[in-house]
């Protein structure tokens, strides 16, 4: 994978005495290519990871939001199936942010997150995006993380079981 990075540079003449430049020059792009052995879930790869948690979703009979994002965890596809409830639209964006974040399931970080717990108030950082309950799995390939699911609508069983049917398609 290769990132491209630009940069603009402005070069600007400012004759003595000047407040405001008079005679600026046409911005120039500089092109630096950056190569990566990091990989990130891909377009194609969250629409099968969907296709499959929405397949599990409808067997169970409970209408879900599912998203996907990407080795930076941001994200990458989401659908809501219909019916499925409005509120839990961020909460699934944010189960899979979560996994990501902390590369585990949302599922295990709720265990360690009750009081007493050693990531007891881990839920109010990164502005609140923190999920605490289950349905976030992060997603592997060659033992890196490389995105995460997030799944919710139902009880935290039905959104940890519809979880683990889309990392299976993955």
């Amino acid at each position: 994978m290769g990132f491209l990075i630009l940069i603009l540079t402005f070069d600007f003449d400012f004759p003595k005495g000047a407040d405001t430049p008079l005679n600026a020059h046409i911005p120039t792009i500089e092109r630096i290519t950056m190569t990566s052995d990091k990989h990130s879930v891909s377009l194609d790869d969250a629409r099968r990871i969907l296709a499959a948690g929405e397949a599990k979703a409808r067997a169970i009979g409970q209408p879900m939001n599912l998203a996907v994002v990407d080795a930076g965890g941001n994200l990458v596809a989401h659908i809501r199936m219909d019916g499925a409830w409005i509120g839990s639209i961020d909460i699934s964006i944010n189960k899979a942010f979560t996994a990501r974040a902390f590369n585990l399931s949302t599922k295990s970080l709720a265990e360690d997150a009750q009081p007493g717990g050693q990531f007891y108030g881990i839920h109010a950082s990164n502005g609140g995006r923190i999920m605490i309950f289950a349905g976030g799995i992060p997603l592997q390939c060659d033992e890196q993380i490389v995105g995460a699911i997030g799944v919710s609508g139902g009880s935290g069983e039905q959104d940890q079981a519809v979880a683990e049917a889309a990392v299976a398609a993955f």
